[in-house]
């Protein structure tokens, strides 16, 4: 393999777990703000509070995005394993 097909391959690599983890990510960081501000607001400091509604938003994201993630990481495994021939061949 050539240096510019692996800087290729590890460039591709870091947006594809950008894509898988941006999502999840995101909306625990959305839940996290928006329960902050709650509390600060209501001068509540359960720690329940914050957890339990971080924790289903997190189901629902991956309920909801899943599919996509999936999808992302195996087009990505399919393109890596269909590499490997290359890589032996030379």
């Amino acid at each position: 393999m050539e240096t510019t097909e692996v800087l290729s391959l590890g460039r591709e690599a870091i947006w594809t777990v950008i894509y898988v983890a941006g999502p999840i990510l995101l909306t625990a960081l959305s839940v996290g703000l928006f329960i902050g501000v709650f509390q600060a607001a209501t001068s509540i400091q359960e720690m329940t509070l914050s957890f339990i509604p971080k924790l289903a938003a997190l189901v629902a994201a991956l309920l909801i995005f899943g599919d996509y993630m999936l999808v992302t990481l195996s087009d990505m495994f399919i393109k890596v394993f269909d590499m490997i021939p290359q890589v032996f061949t030379r």
